[in-house]
């Protein structure tokens, strides 16, 4: 499943970059979310990408850590792990874009794309069954999941202070709340799992 998600988005992406206007319609705006109250916003955002950089940096990270995040779900939930990823991807949008419309809706003229916030909740979701599983980064260099994120984390922190692009970066950190919380909204039972794995011994 997340791999077609994958491949959606890549499709309006491109499509996107050469029909601006899909990108005006479909972004995260905080005044057309508050007072046109144009709520599919909330979703389309995560569609729509800045630039080429943006959108494969945003799918090579949701396809390496949705394929593991899936697998988990299998093992965790006894609903279908497909229906699950879906379930919990919609949910992380809607939750990382009510975060950015509430903390610029005094801002009017605030815009955002980007699927970056629900990508940071699929990796955070699945630090939260494995933190130290290795990540290959670009395929040479063995990282550990919570490093990672951390480091994406602390990237998105940056990116959002100089505010020099059209990136929801400050959805990354939401994103990231959601990701750890959800398996635990699901299955309480689960934080005791997170702890065991995270500490040594």
């Amino acid at each position: 499943m997340s791999l077609i998600i994958v491949l959606i988005t890549i499709g309006v992406s491109v499509y996107a970059f050469y029909h601006q206007q899909v990108i005006s319609r479909l972004s995260l705006r905080s005044y057309g979310v508050i007072e046109q109250k144009e709520y599919y916003r909330i979703l389309t955002h995560g569609l729509v990408h800045a630039d080429w950089a943006h959108l494969l940096v945003n799918m090579y990270v949701l396809y390496m850590f949705g394929r593991l995040c899936e697998t988990y779900f299998s093992v965790f939930f006894s609903l279908s792990s497909s229906v699950l990823f879906v379930l919990f991807y919609l949910a992380a949008l809607v939750f990382s874009g009510l975060f950015s419309v509430y903390k610029h809706r005094k801002q009017p003229g605030y815009s955002a794309i980007g699927a970056s916030g629900v990508v940071m909740a699929v990796v955070f979701a699945t630090i939260f069954f494995d933190p130290w599983n290795k990540l290959w980064f670009f395929g040479v260099i063995p990282i550990p999941g919570i490093v990672f994120g951390g480091l994406y984390l602390a990237y998105s922190f940056y990116m959002d202070k100089k505010n020099t692009d059209n990136i929801g970066h400050d959805a990354h950190l939401s994103g990231a709340i959601f990701g750890l919380l959800f398996p635990i909204i699901l299955k309480p039972s689960l934080l005791s799992h997170f702890i065991s794995q995270l500490l040594p011994g």
